[in-house]
């Protein structure tokens, strides 16, 4: 006898035949043996049916809704407004919860807590998506960090500077330092699936280390140095910044204490007709457009070629900064990042 099954059939004939397969077992006594027979469906199916039907009556043997539900899960809408609101205005240590930012383990936990519902992550995963929440890199914030020197920067100093700027014809530079690694991988690469790509390079470590200003209107300076960054690295770039500039130089950097130094300060008064010195707010990396190169080298100067010894690197990363120099487009984008856009206004 052949078995013939259900899944050819209609959702709804599927249910009709379940309830009077059912109906025979349970209400007219027939043996299952023989419902196998005589409805051509296998004798475990059978037994699944009596058995729900025994447990929750004659609705477990209905058509069940396919697809996606439509509904977010076991919540109602205003248990979803309400933790949406929660996760949009705070993170979960304010509530006390052992993650610093919100994932889907802590999204269930807060959702079991504020209404005792306890759901699978995959459901999580697609409520956060049908709420608008995507995965993202978090960036990352020094607790040191003064919000109101920021705002202050952001509102009165920068647009005094500016203001300044114009009045004394100067034009304004953003100056960083940064380090470039022999061993820093960045970027990812394709492979048939299972099969981890392997990228071959020394395993030496040395580094070297470079110091760059750009300008909102494309142009880009730097100097690439072996040592450490001290005193005399500092003076000799800001040397080549002045020279044969043609105008006064607003030099913005971060608070390094080589910045600070008393040799730094006493060059700054002699050469003060030449170049001038601001400070961004300490711990407010996000302000300086600067910083979007130093990321921009890291994750591209060393792609292609994978330095064998110091020489190399410090080779590659010159030729990826002359390239830099010439796509003046690529300096300017960087000041269009949102958190830069006050110095568009200014401008």
């Amino acid at each position: 006898m052949k078995i013939t099954g259900t899944k050819q059939l209609s959702r709804t004939a599927q249910e009709a035949l379940r309830k009077r397969v059912v109906f025979a077992v349970e209400h007219d006594k027939m043996k299952q043996i023989d419902a196998v027979k005589i409805f051509k469906v296998s004798r475990s199916s059978i037994t699944q049916w009596v058995r729900k039907y025994r447990k929750d009556g004659e609705k477990s043997l209905n058509k069940k809704n396919q697809g996606r539900p439509k509904s977010s899960g076991k919540l109602e809408p205003w248990q979803c407004a309400t933790i949406v609101g929660i996760i949009t205005d705070k993170c979960p240590n304010q509530l006390k919860m052992p993650w610093a930012l919100w994932t889907r383990d802590a999204v269930k936990k807060l959702i079991f807590i504020k209404f005792g519902i306890n759901l699978s992550l995959a459901t999580i995963s697609r409520l956060l998506k049908k709420w608008g929440f995507t995965p993202q890199k978090p960036l990352t914030r020094a607790y040191e960090r003064n919000p109101k020197k920021i705002q202050d920067w952001i509102d009165n100093i920068y647009p005094e500077i500016a203001k300044k700027a114009k009045t004394e014809k100067a034009e304004i530079h953003w100056g960083d330092e940064m380090g470039m690694r022999s061993d820093h991988q960045a970027g990812i690469y394709f492979s048939p699936r299972g099969k981890t790509p392997v990228l071959e390079k020394t395993g030496k470590r040395f580094k070297c280390n470079m110091i760059s200003a750009i300008t909102n209107s494309g142009k880009c300076k730097f100097m690439i140095f072996q040592d450490s960054f001290v005193i005399e690295i500092f003076l000799k770039f800001l040397r080549q910044l002045i020279y044969k500039s043609g105008r006064k130089i607003f030099l913005i950097v971060d608070n390094h204490k080589v910045h600070h130094s008393k040799k730094v300060q006493q060059w700054r008064e002699k050469h003060k007709d030449k170049i001038q010195l601001f400070f961004l707010p300490a711990y407010a990396p996000e302000l300086n457009p600067d910083e979007l190169l130093n990321q921009d080298v890291k994750s591209n100067a060393l792609k292609q070629n994978r330095p064998k010894n110091v020489a190399e690197l410090k080779n590659n990363l010159r030729n990826y900064m002359f390239k830099t120099q010439q796509k003046k487009q690529k300096i300017k984008n960087f000041f269009k990042k949102d958190e830069l856009n006050y110095i568009a206004k200014v401008s």
